[in-house]
């Protein structure tokens, strides 16, 4: 195996046991409840419970992405100890970590001239960009050098497919993503906002579905129409939710009825406190690898 770190933001929003078991590093992002500022670390300095409680009981939230000179400083941690660096960031057509992750690249590779740095705009989010990075670390367990990890991860990051939904609109309102009117009418007819992740990383509407109960079959149906091989899928698939554990649920039991060659059994994770932060609770996401988005 290559000596070379695998590493991600914490916005990959996978456990802090699975990042460990997995041997891939991440960096936190920040976020505000009201005005107090805690590490987007995975759960650890307060519970998802407690957070989603928190914004349903109407504390503000604003999110700050890693900056250049946290950044620098993590990056040469790893490059002091003889070591190259592979790092996907959270896609920049939602944050500016890239730009930062680039920038702290750069400085540090006139320092480590003899260091190979690679930083690869992940164009995904939450569990997709989790899921991302356990196939890398399966090609890095596999035996592929960072240049070849490298390589694929910047020809297929297109590939990760996204599709979610939010039961509450109020937060995507808040954000800028539905209009005040759209939500207002779409809360009166119960309609539910079903939304994928562009080709440019950012987040795109798609259609507007009646009741969370079809908008959960919606989203199965995109599965279908969007994964490798369709129904005959049988690669790996992660299911993201914000305090909605009970409707992910319902989208297992949705995709396991119509993908029975499904690669392990789905990955079921909460959505952090940075992607959380803007969509509030209610949301729920399944990723899974197929068609290039258009």
């Amino acid at each position: 195996m290559e000596n070379f770190i695998l590493s991600c933001c914490s916005t990959a929003d996978l456990s802090k046991e699975h990042f460990e078991k997995r041997n891939i590093n991440y960096v936190c992002f920040h976020y505000f409840l009201d005005d107090k500022q805690y590490a987007d670390d995975l759960g650890q300095s307060m519970s998802f419970e407690d957070f989603y409680k928190a914004m349903e009981n109407g504390a503000m939230t604003r999110t700050s992405q890693v900056n250049v000179a946290e950044y620098e400083e993590y990056f040469e941690g790893f490059l002091k100890e003889g070591k190259d660096i592979l790092h996907l960031t959270l896609s920049s057509g939602i944050s500016g970590a890239y730009n930062s992750a680039m920038v702290a690249k750069n400085m540090l590779e006139e320092k480590y001239p003899d260091r190979k740095i690679y930083v690869v705009d992940s164009i995904s989010a939450a569990c997709g960009y989790g899921l991302m990075m356990d196939t890398l670390a399966d090609m890095r367990d596999a035996g592929k050098s960072i240049d070849e990890v490298h390589q694929w991860a910047e020809e297929n990051k297109n590939r990760m497919q996204h599709w979610f939904t939010a039961t509450d609109l109020t937060y995507l309102i808040r954000g800028g993503r539905v209009s005040k009117a759209s939500g207002f009418v779409g809360t009166m007819l119960n309609i539910c906002p079903l939304m994928t992740v562009a080709p440019d990383g950012s987040l795109k509407p798609v259609q507007k579905v009646r009741t969370k109960k079809k908008v959960l079959e919606a989203l199965a149906n995109k599965m279908e129409e969007n994964a490798e091989n369709g129904s005959a899928y049988d690669g790996k698939c992660y299911v993201g939710h914000s305090a909605c554990e009970e409707d992910a649920k319902v989208l297992i039991g949705h995709i396991e009825n119509r993908f029975p060659q499904l690669k392990g059994k789905i990955l079921l994770c909460n959505i952090g406190t940075t992607i959380g932060s803007h969509t509030g609770p209610g949301t729920v996401v399944v990723c899974f690898w197929g068609k290039e988005r258009v």
